[in-house]
C-alpha cells in the first residue's frame, strides 16, 4: 500500500506518522502494493480527527474518526476501515465484482463465518415532486429524518438533502 498522509492544523511529527504507517499496515493483506491509501490528520479545538480515503475501482473505501487524542483517533480508524472491508467482501464474492483486482486474492477468497450481510428489510415508494433544495430540507424537518431524497426543481435530478453537524445542511448531486 502507497499510504500519503497530510496535516491540517497540525505538525505532522516522524512518532504520528509512524502510529498511522504501523496502524494501517495491518491492512496491508487485505490490498494489493499498488492501493493508494489517503491520510488527513486536522485538529480543530480539541478534536484530533483522521480521515482515511481508499479509492478502489469505481468505490470509496472512507473512515473518520474524532478524540481527544491522534493515537485513539488512529487506532479507532484501523477497526473501522478492517469492519468495513469485510462487509465489502461478501458483496465482492457474489457480485464478482472487477474491484476485487485491487484486494490481496486471499482476503476475497477467504471463507469467513462471521461476514455480516446487508439486508434490506424495509423497501419505501413514494412520489417525488419537483422541489428547491431549501424546501426538501423543510420536508426533512417535518418528517424528522436525517436525511430527505427529492427531484430537484432546477436540475430535474434526483438529489438527497442531509443533516449536517452544527445544524446546517448537505446537498448531494449526482455527477454526470
Amino acid at each position: 500500500m502507497r499510504i500519503t498522509i497530510t496535516g491540517r492544523n497540525i505538525e505532522l511529527t516522524e512518532g504520528l506518522k509512524a502510529a498511522v504507517e504501523e496502524r494501517l499496515a495491518k491492512l496491508e493483506k487485505y490490498f494489493t502494493p499498488d492501493t493508494d491509501v489517503f491520510v488527513t490528520l486536522s485538529v480543530e479545538k480539541e478534536r484530533q480527527k483522521i480521515e482515511v480515503t481508499i479509492p478502489i475501482k469505481g468505490h470509496i473505501i472512507r473512515s473518520e474518526q474524532v478524540s481527544n487524542d491522534m493515537y485513539v483517533s488512529i487506532d479507532l480508524v484501523e477497526e473501522v476501515i478492517e469492519r468495513q472491508l469485510k462487509k465489502y467482501r461478501t458483496k465482492l464474492v457474489s457480485k464478482k465484482m472487477n474491484a476485487a483486482e485491487n484486494f490481496n486474492a486471499a482476503f476475497v477468497e477467504a471463507d469467513d463465518d462471521d461476514d455480516e450481510e446487508v439486508k434490506i428489510v424495509r423497501t419505501k415508494r413514494f412520489g417525488m415532486k419537483p422541489m428547491y433544495p431549501e424546501d426538501a430540507c423543510v420536508q426533512m424537518e417535518l418528517t424528522g429524518h436525517d436525511f430527505f431524497v427529492f427531484r430537484n426543481a432546477e436540475t430535474d435530478e434526483v438529489n438527497v438533502v442531509y443533516k449536517r453537524k452544527g445544524n446546517t445542511y448537505g446537498l448531494i448531486e449526482p455527477e454526470c
